[in-house]
């Protein structure tokens, strides 16, 4: 579960009391439960007014919230986390089958075969020494390091 989030971090320092905080749904703050706690914690703590689609959890009052309210958001947290774990799993299946089935993963090796062949027309006159490398990827319409590795290929073949 991704807890590095520097923008919700962010949004959530800049809030103050009385401030209103408003999401879609909770799955649009959060997908983990304990992360979710935590928001709630701070909503209390900084009494602001958190706003989940039609839930409301109203911190900014002295009553504090109805904890048939705090369930629900936490259920609808659960659901959420719930969701992204299965989503994730399915991902995880899905490329174990593919892998099972012999489908390469990946970017596909390069090979000397796979050099442009603006690359090999000018490689001759590189190696007489006419231009330099700046130069020979300018030609070739291609960036300096994309050059030194289209260089390696060809060495090594």
């Amino acid at each position: 579960m991704k807890n590095d989030r520097p923008q919700l971090e962010l949004l959530l320092s800049k809030v103050a009391s009385g401030d209103t905080l408003a999401v879609t749904e909770v799955s649009r703050l959060t997908r983990s439960v304990h992360y979710l706690c935590h928001i709630l914690e701070l909503a209390e703590k900084e009494r602001i007014r958190l706003v989940c689609g039609s839930l409301v959890a109203d911190y900014s009052s002295d009553t504090g919230i109805d904890p048939m309210i705090r369930a629900m958001m936490l259920l609808m947290g659960v659901f959420s986390e719930l969701e992204r774990n299965l989503t994730v799993e399915r991902i995880k299946s899905g490329l174990a089958n593919a892998k099972a089935g012999g489908v390469q993963m990946g970017r596909p090796k390069k090979t000397a075969e796979n050099v442009p062949n603006g690359v090999k027309k000018l490689l001759p006159e590189f190696l007489a020494g006419k231009f330099n490398k700046s130069e020979f990827a300018k030609k070739a319409g291609i960036s300096r390091p994309a050059l030194y590795k289209y260089l390696r290929l060809l060495e090594a073949d």
